[in-house]
């Protein structure tokens, strides 16, 4: 379980612009906003213990965007039409390309969860790795041009049709879309990886 407690670095940018609210002091709208998304035993336990994850517990300072923004989310992480190791190459790509030390450090602790190994980080890093299938590798580079001209270009995306039904194609920008947000989201906020979030084996970004 994380706390929202703010790491204990000293420097710039070692504490958030806004500051997490702790789960105790959730009001019903903020409630209502973490229940649209997570079951009522995990709100429960996350009032009762009085720790959430950082990102929870400061969306909820705007509880509608929160609910509405967990829901569409929880299609991206929960049921992607694309996979859940083609969305996590994706998704390390927009963290490592947009530096965001929140994303970049919680997915790589995940990458084994969804199949990702070393060698798939390293790729992510690289943007470009032996070890992916010709559609892995098109994934990424069609992460990369949609962070680069906000379009995956015409050869990419004829490569592309010939793994991915429609349903998937349609979901393929709003996978990088919804996470290059949050990545603004949280390099503005001064978002903090949570205190006891062992980062030690995690790559670290650049400058």
């Amino acid at each position: 379980m994380y706390s929202v407690a703010m790491t204990s670095e000293d420097g710039p940018g070692s504490r958030p612009r806004i500051a997490p609210v702790p789960p105790a002091e959730w009001d019903e709208n903020a409630v209502d906003a973490v229940a649209s998304a997570f079951s009522a035993e995990a709100v429960r336990l996350f009032r009762q213990t009085g720790t959430a994850p950082n990102v929870l517990a400061t969306m909820v300072r705007h509880p509608a965007l929160a609910g509405a923004f967990n829901k569409f989310g929880n299609v991206l992480l929960r049921e992607p039409a694309i996979g859940h190791r083609e969305r996590e190459l994706m998704l390390l790509r927009v963290a490592w390309r947009t530096r965001t030390q929140y994303e970049w450090v919680h997915h790589v602790r995940l990458a084994a969860q969804y199949g990702l190994d070393a060698d798939d980080v390293q790729g992510v890093i690289d943007g470009v790795s032996d070890h992916w299938s010709a559609l892995e590798s098109d994934l990424v580079g069609a992460a990369d041009q949609l962070l680069d001209n906000y379009r995956i270009d015409d050869e990419t995306w004829r490569r592309l049709t010939r793994h991915l039904d429609e349903r998937q194609l349609v979901e393929l920008p709003f996978i990088v879309g919804a996470y290059t947000c949050l990545a603004m989201a949280f390099n503005s906020w001064n978002l903090q990886v949570e205190h006891g979030v062992d980062a030690d084996d995690v790559p670290r970004l650049p400058d």
